[in-house]
């Protein structure tokens, strides 16, 4: 389908006023001729007056169409020089120049908003990283200034730190390779019941074999064991389409944030159903929490997002670093599906669809 504007003239576009320009020059010359046959003039005065009437009527035309672009240039040139604060003016003309207005300005947002992540992402990660580092530090100097004897107990504390700190670098690497496109998409057909059960029963164990093979994001892994898991799963003979090992990530992520934000001895429940087409599936993560307001919905998968809504539950629960939930969003997207919050009730219900293998290759 083409592009608006292009294969057509619009009535004001560029092509518009220079056909118009064409038409004004050739009546103003025909006008001038015919005055000049019935008046007697002489052809010289007339081809004076005719070229002076075009390069004026030209020059008004002209300066329409450069002025604009004389600001553009303006703006892409700020815009090259790290300034993104700088907008293109005359973007409600009615021709290609106000589209291009109107696109400069997007891509200045863009920029803008990318610049502004990117700031708050590198503050986010010093005071992540601060966070653990200031804490081992602590012990460790409390231990060489004889503050504190090296007992097992003090160790515990300086692995514990230590732990949190590789749980964050292993997480923004994982998040760099997902940002580059290095990691693959190997999807194959599986039943969902055995393949869910399976997860759910490495979240009851803290310090899981698959957060041991990067399957999860070590952000924060709970330890957290009055929770109650419930897997609903229907049909029983349920199968989909996805690559299970970043399906993995989604699941176990949207369960850790759900056993986190639990209240003591909450439940929570990973429901699957048929997605509609072949090998499809739509995922509901539901816990009893104290939700999430609808104000913050668009940003829950946001990175170093932890939302206003009342800390984690329980021991073991800190939080995590933020980055869980964007790492779901990004598995998710990968598979060309769709996750977002949901109305509920009760707690927090999570919406995850994946589609099945046709209509993946729909999308590339």
């Amino acid at each position: 389908m083409p592009a608006p504007g292009v294969g057509r003239l619009r009535p004001f576009s560029v092509k518009a006023k220079l056909a118009t320009l064409v038409v004004t020059s050739v009546f103003i010359t025909t006008g001038l001729l015919m005055v000049a046959l019935r008046t007697d003039t002489e052809l010289r005065f007339i081809t004076v007056f005719s070229v002076i009437a075009t390069l004026l009527i030209t020059q008004f035309v002209a300066h329409g169409l450069t002025s604009p672009l004389a600001e553009m240039t303006t703006v892409a040139r700020s815009i090259s020089h790290g300034d993104y604060t700088s907008r293109v003016s005359g973007t409600g003309r009615r021709d290609e120049l106000g589209d291009l207005a109107s696109t400069i300005n997007r891509m200045a947002d863009d920029l803008e908003a990318q610049d502004h992540h990117r700031k708050e992402l590198v503050a986010n990660v010093s005071h992540e990283l601060r966070t653990p580092i200031a804490a081992l530090r602590a012990v460790l100097e409390n231990v060489v200034d004889g503050v504190s004897e090296a007992d097992p107990e003090t160790m515990r504390t300086a692995l514990k730190q230590t732990e949190r700190l590789g749980r964050l670098v292993e997480t923004l690497l994982d998040l760099s390779r997902l940002d580059h496109g290095v990691v693959p998409l190997r999807t194959q057909r599986f039943e969902v019941w055995p393949y869910l059960s399976g997860v759910l029963k490495e979240a009851q164990l803290p310090g899981t074999a698959a957060a041991q093979r990067g399957l999860v994001s070590r952000s924060g892994s709970h330890t957290r064991t009055d929770v109650h898991l419930h897997l609903d799963v229907s049909p029983p003979e349920l199968t989909a389409h996805a690559d299970v090992e970043r399906l993995h990530q989604v699941v176990a992520n949207l369960i850790d944030n759900a056993v986190k934000h639990s209240p003591p001895h909450g439940r929570v429940t990973v429901r699957a159903r048929d997605g509609g087409t072949s090998g499809s599936l739509a995922l509901e993560i539901m816990d009893e929490g104290p939700g999430i307001p609808r104000s913050e919905w668009h940003r829950v998968f946001e990175r170093f997002n932890r939302g206003s809504s009342p800390k984690a539950h329980g021991p073991g629960s800190d939080g995590g670093t933020g980055l869980g939930l964007a790492i779901a969003r990004w598995a998710v997207d990968l598979h060309g599906g769709r996750i977002g919050v949901a109305e509920s009730s009760r707690g927090c219900r999570i919406l995850v669809t994946l589609p099945g293998q046709a209509s993946r290759n729909e999308l590339t």
